[in-house]
């Protein structure tokens, strides 16, 4: 359809409008008018018709756009099997990997640690380091042989570290930084 026409047709449906106001003008592809999204992949359409086991994973929430002044929508994480043994195979999988997370199994034998001033960063003590060296020569040996070359890339922590170490005050001017949800980051100068 024209989006003149998907205009009229989602006239009471402020997310799909705003969506159809941002695209160029042209031919609208819609699958469904009734729950077909304004985007490239269809929701569950295949998975309505044809599975046998759904199971509800999680939910949060998501401001439109990923602007928090604008309305937070209830996003639903969720999967579909067309039987229940697939789906109870799927689930004891997702049970293992927990099992197994190596951030609980790497903290637990007091290899590494995690802190605030590099979230998603490990923090490596001396029996962490170790393995990692050992992890590490083995990587090494693996690649010169297939013939790559090792880069370094840089390392980004919270500003509030670059300050109480007095980096921030030396050396910002040399500093790469970023803000990730509200919070300022720099790599090492």
């Amino acid at each position: 359809m024209t989006k003149a026409e998907a205009l009229a047709v989602y006239q009471n449906e402020p997310y799909k409008l705003e969506m159809i106001r941002d695209l160029e003008d042209g031919t609208i592809s819609v699958t469904n008018r009734e729950s077909s999204p304004i985007c490239a992949a269809g929701p569950m359409s295949l998975t309505r018709a044809s599975s046998k086991a759904i199971k509800l994973l999680k939910v949060s929430g998501a401001y439109w756009r990923a602007d928090p002044t604008r309305a937070q929508l209830q996003r639903i994480y969720g999967t579909a099997f067309f039987d229940k043994k697939e789906l109870d195979a799927y689930l004891h999988f997702l049970e293992e990997a927990k099992r197994r997370n190596h951030r609980k199994i790497g903290q637990a034998l007091d290899l590494f640690s995690f802190h605030d001033e590099a979230p998603g960063m490990p923090f490596f003590h001396p029996k962490g380091m170790v393995v990692w060296n050992a992890l590490l020569d083995y990587w090494r040996c693996e690649h010169r042989a297939a013939g790559y070359v090792e880069t370094k890339t840089p390392i980004i922590l919270n500003r509030a570290l670059w300050e109480r170490s007095g980096h921030w005050t030396n050396y910002r001017e040399n500093m790469y930084t970023t803000s990730i949800d509200e919070t300022e980051y720099a790599s090492s100068p």
